[in-house]
């Protein structure tokens, strides 16, 4: 190779290792900046979420739901219940639970047994208050592992059975989320509606119940207005039930839940969409879900917060 050559190619590296070490540089001044306050604290929510739902009396913790027909019904976990309920765990026989005529429910522990109602020792037959009612009454079992509730859907009653080692929560599959954006953390304008109005709310079991719902929220994303139901009442959370373009495509089919707090004075409400989460019947079977209204049932692609559960419910 000429002196020539030799120099134009010794030149021409020089120039491609300069640019090369640029690209680096360049890129980086180009990419966007992670908020990193904004990832710790979707973090640290996730975290929670996952926590709550892990808890032994947890959402995965569910075992049975078992809705009451007759007058009484023997309860407990045994072959052998007589014009029973049979869990799927717990002592052999646990007790009766039976309705009066002015129809509130009681139960009626079996002799001998260690049981608790709202964590104190049952020491005979007590009212059972539903789910409904100011102070719910929770009977304690397996040394605490498992309770037993009562619910109350429309006009039918069920008992709800919860378990320390349901397979549910000992196979708990874990969660997947998309990608945390703060695009979808958006900035929405509450519309009042009258004081008093209800929206009535389906659920998964068949029952339709009329909801406080205070007003709606609109927010602006691709261009256009959107607008979500709340439900709710003065002094709490707002709650919104919604399907999306991603409900059975990616999301759960069944739609999603979403919380935001209450408007301020300006009227203003943040939806923070990366914090949507699947109902409870998504991880089990035992669970009474409410269904979307159909005024949340929106064509907008949500593509934030949690997905699909991947693991099949027991």
């Amino acid at each position: 190779m000429s002196g020539a050559l030799r120099a134009g190619a010794v030149l021409g590296l020089a120039a491609w290792l300069a640019a090369c070490g640029d690209k680096p540089d360049a890129a980086a001044a180009a990419a966007p900046k992670v908020d990193t306050a904004f990832l710790a604290e979707q973090d640290a929510w996730r975290a929670q979420r996952r926590e709550d739902l892990l808890r032994p009396d947890g959402w995965t913790s569910l075992v049975g739901l078992h809705w009451l027909q007759l007058k009484a019904h023997y309860v407990g976990s045994g072959e052998r219940i007589g014009n029973g309920v049979r869990f799927a765990f717990g002592p052999p026989k646990m007790g009766m639970v039976s309705r009066d005529e002015a129809g509130r429910y009681w139960f009626t522990p079996e002799t001998g047994l260690v049981l608790t109602a709202n964590g104190e020792p049952l020491k005979g037959r007590i009212a059972l208050h539903s789910d409904h009612e100011p102070e719910p009454t929770v009977i304690g079992f397996d040394d605490g592992q498992g309770q037993m509730s009562l619910l109350q859907r429309g006009d039918r009653h069920a008992l709800r059975i919860k378990h320390a080692d349901a397979p549910t929560r000992l196979k708990f599959a874990g969660l997947e989320y998309w990608p945390a954006d703060p695009s979808w953390r958006i900035e929405g304008r509450f519309v009042a509606n009258p004081v008093g109005k209800t929206l009535p709310i389906g659920d998964i079991v068949g029952t339709q119940s009329e909801s406080p719902n205070p007003g709606a929220v609109e927010f602006e994303r691709d261009g256009q207005t959107w607008r979500l139901q709340a439900l709710g009442e003065p002094g709490r959370e707002l709650f919104f039930v919604f399907a999306d373009g991603t409900s059975g495509h990616g999301s759960y089919a069944a739609g999603r839940f979403l919380e935001a707090a209450w408007p301020g004075a300006d009227g203003k409400v943040v939806l923070d969409f990366n914090r949507a989460y699947n109902p409870p019947c998504v991880f089990t079977l035992f669970a009474t879900c409410p269904l979307p209204p159909a005024e949340n049932r929106i064509a907008l692609p949500i593509t934030a917060g949690e997905k699909n559960y991947a693991a099949p419910v027991h």
